[in-house]
């Protein structure tokens, strides 16, 4: 023993050492009779090394001690783990990822859309978070289902279940369609994370999108409001043989109507269904309704397709009609600008994509515990505040 700067010095021998200050715990050297008190100070960075001989094993079992490997007796694992705590060790997960040779594959089941529509920033902060953790040798590789035939869901689940995946990001379709595929991946230990709706129900590992209920009571409020307390109003939907796209649209519509029924009974809420897969019907059907209804000035859509009615108000120069919608769309945002939609209603679509790769991450490869709800913020844009927004926007993802 020798005391150097205040820091006393054991050695056993096998050389193995340990540091002591003058405050702390007491720690026992398994492989010595030194009975160390007021164990205080100890190296900034503790190596496995000095793990192994401080529990007289070797690196090779430490290291399957801390990754939770086989091949460790129970003696040993004793040893080992009773040294990591008295140190407090905290393994340096990222370097051992790093380190590692094993790679991990993704796969993200997205609805299928057109460059552009609200599921290209999905896959923007998706490919973003690939890059950012690219050194941890991930790939990630993206397959889709039509949103409007459930049969579409469940060939592409079967298709990524054929494959050795090691994580999955979903936008689930409805709960009944979506638990036939989350039932498989629970069987495969598959860990899963829910973007854009959430099916609590199902457990993911976690879900980043909007509470859909909330925001579509928020919107009614909104609705209300922007319409100076309208007597009548509609809803926009889009549908495809009376489905609509996702969970989240009907959510919202839910809880829309919820926040009317408490609020504005006496409102009659009219609805007019757009057809999906038939778009050259949209001017049409626009035309109809505002003939049969001109008394009705005010509506809103819980899709991310708001700019379908907005730039057919822009064409007819209609500008007595007050109208929101949700996400950031290229063209939504244009007719905000025209002023022919009033609000819309953001939701990070980019930092869902983003945080839902970083979480899979965080959960195989650094072992890190995951929030499990992660709701984006209702975010009220208008014509005043929509740049301030894309632009702080921009700087995030």
């Amino acid at each position: 023993m020798y005391v150097h700067k205040g820091t006393i010095y054991f050695f056993n021998t096998k050389n193995c050492y340990i540091f002591v200050g003058e405050k702390n715990n007491l720690l026992v050297c398994p492989s010595t009779l030194y009975i160390i008190r007021y164990m205080n100070k100890l190296p900034e960075r503790i190596r496995i090394k000095d793990i192994a001989r401080l529990a007289d094993v070797s690196v090779g079992t430490v290291d399957r001690v801390l990754h939770g490997r086989t091949g460790v007796s129970e003696a040993s694992r004793k040893r080992v783990e009773e040294i990591l705590k008295q140190l407090d060790y905290q393994p340096n997960m990222y370097a051992s990822a790093l380190a590692s040779n094993k790679k991990y594959l993704f796969v993200c089941l997205l609805p299928q859309h057109k460059e552009g529509d609200y599921w290209t920033d999905v896959e923007a902060g998706i490919k973003r978070a690939v890059e950012t953790f690219s050194d941890f040798h991930i790939t990630l590789s993206i397959s889709y289902y039509d949103q409007y035939e459930y049969a579409s869901f469940t060939n592409s689940g079967k298709e990524i279940l054929a494959r050795e995946v090691d994580g999955v990001l979903v936008a689930p379709t409805v709960p009944e369609i979506t638990s036939q595929f989350i039932e498989q991946l629970q069987k495969k230990e598959i860990p899963y994370i829910f973007i854009d709706s959430n099916v609590p129900s199902l457990r993911p590992l976690a879900f980043f999108g909007q509470k859909s209920e909330q925001s579509g009571y928020f919107a009614a409020r909104m609705a209300m409001m922007l319409g100076e307390r309208p007597k009548e109003i509609v809803v926009f939907r889009q549908i495809n043989e009376g489905r609509l796209g996702s969970n989240q649209q009907e959510n919202r519509e839910k809880g829309f109507r919820k926040y009317m029924q408490e609020h504005f009974p006496d409102c009659r809420i009219v609805e007019l269904n757009l057809y999906a897969k038939r778009p050259d019907e949209d001017e049409i059907l626009l035309q109809r309704f505002f003939i049969e209804h001109p008394q009705i000035n005010c509506g809103i859509t819980f899709n991310s397709k708001v700019y379908i009615v907005g730039e057919y108000l822009l064409k007819h120069n209609k500008k007595d009609f007050k109208l929101m919608g949700y996400d950031l769309l290229s063209r939504n945002v244009h007719c905000l600008k025209e002023g022919t939609v009033d609000f819309l209603i953001a939701q990070q679509p980019s930092v869902q994509g983003y945080c839902g790769v970083e979480s899979l991450c965080n959960h195989l490869i650094f072992k890190k515990e995951v929030k499990q709800c992660n709701y984006m913020p209702i975010t009220l844009l208008t014509v005043e505040n929509i740049d301030f927004y894309l632009d702080a926007h921009k700087k995030q993802i």
